[in-house]
Formats: C-alpha cells, sequence, structure tokens
C-alpha cells in the first residue's frame, strides 16, 4: 500500500469516527494524533470550537522523563500527563478520540495511562 493510500484510508475512517462523536463541555473530546517520533493529545469542546488544553511529548514535563517520545512507554506517560491537567482543570470525563488510528500499541497505551490518571472514557 502506498503512503498516500494509507494516508487517505485513515483520514476515511477518522471521518467516519466523527461523526459519531462530539466533546462538550463536560466532557470534552481526547483527540490522539501519532507521528513516527512524537505523540499528540488534546481535550476539544466541540460545541464552542475551542481547544481547552493540549500536550504533547514534546512538552517539557513529559519529554524530561522520557529516552524516546515514539514508543509505548512514551504514550503512557503522555497519558498520565494529560489525565492530571484535566483533572487540576476539573475534567472528570472524555470522549476518545483515535483520530483513524488503530486502538492499539501507543494509542492504547496512551488511552491507558489516562484512565489511570482518573479520567472516565
Amino acid at each position: 500500500m502506498k503512503r498516500q493510500e494509507k494516508i487517505a484510508a485513515r483520514l476515511k475512517r477518522k471521518k467516519r469516527i466523527r461523526k459519531k462523536i462530539a466533546g462538550t463541555p463536560e466532557a470534552p473530546r481526547l483527540c490522539v494524533y501519532k507521528s513516527l517520533n512524537h505523540m499528540y493529545a488534546q481535550l476539544i469542546d466541540d460545541a464552542e470550537n475551542k481547544v481547552i488544553t493540549g500536550m504533547s511529548t514534546l512538552t517539557k514535563d513529559v519529554k524530561t522523563q522520557l529516552k524516546q517520545g515514539g514508543n509505548a512507554a512514551a504514550a503512557k506517560a503522555l497519558g498520565t500527563a494529560i489525565g492530571k491537567k484535566a483533572q487540576e482543570i476539573g475534567i472528570k470525563a472524555v470522549v476518545f478520540d483515535r483520530n483513524g488510528f488503530k486502538y492499539h500499541g501507543r494509542v492504547k497505551a496512551l488511552a491507558e495511562g489516562a484512565r489511570e490518571a482518573g479520567l472516565l472514557f
């Protein structure tokens, strides 16, 4: 499968998923993106089209804990960090948006880290 076809297939899955889920002020959407070397996570309120907060493996407090940003351990650390930050803001529940990626490996590790930090989804 060519790279463009692979990306197009992911975007098609993303579109299908986004029809069904939306973030609210009480339960924002936890949107995950993974690149080859890093992971990114954002809490988004779709009612106001506003990003509440975001973190990545490039964020200072997360980066200091990691050797590498593109593995499952880094994803779990990011999930824990975004979960703690959400708790500080007062968010207890989220809607998980895997962004067209398989719920496997790094995406799953991030979700488990967020659940361990106390987020409900």
